[in-house]
């Protein structure tokens, strides 16, 4: 079955290795504060290896409704982009998802970053046209809130 891809992008007023470097530190419970719709907020990360960034490294990602995914990182092109799958789900979203692939890239844009976050989610069933869209439109309120809170994370001096 194939994928449905939702993006979104803001632009930061940084320089944009700087950006890409503070985005891979960014703790994501200060990303993710906040739920969004039935989008939670990300309440604790697990089993990270120091000196997250290398492809293959895992992490678990807790989230503030009890649910967890497990995080694998799939491709890292510094100072560019970098991709992840989103697997063992668990929580109300396993209904729905199988595996969620995610993209986020950094492009230099009017002095400062273009960052753009984007997911490509797999859903479990076909019936899930309608589920696809519910989430995607879901996951765009998602995404802004974490697109401006991550602009204060890539700002800060």
């Amino acid at each position: 079955m194939s994928g449905h891809r939702v993006e979104a992008s803001r632009v930061v007023q940084v320089e944009p290795g700087v950006a890409f470097e503070r985005l891979m530190d960014a703790p994501l419970t200060d990303v993710f504060a906040r739920r969004y719709a039935a989008l939670p907020a990300v309440a604790e990360v697990v089993d990270q290896p120091d000196g997250w960034g290398v492809v293959g490294q895992t992490r678990t990602i807790v989230l503030a409704d009890g649910g967890r995914l497990r995080e694998t990182l799939t491709d890292v092109d510094r100072p560019h982009s970098f991709a992840y799958r989103l697997d063992g789900i668990e929580g109300p979203l396993r209904h729905f998802v199988r595996t969620i692939d995610g993209l986020w890239t950094v492009a230099p844009h009017d002095g400062g970053a273009r960052v753009t976050w984007a997911w490509t989610f797999y859903p479990k069933a076909s019936p899930a046209r309608l589920t696809t869209n519910v989430i995607g439109r879901m996951w765009m309120g998602y995404a802004d809130r974490a697109l401006t809170e991550l602009d204060t994370i890539l700002t800060r001096v």
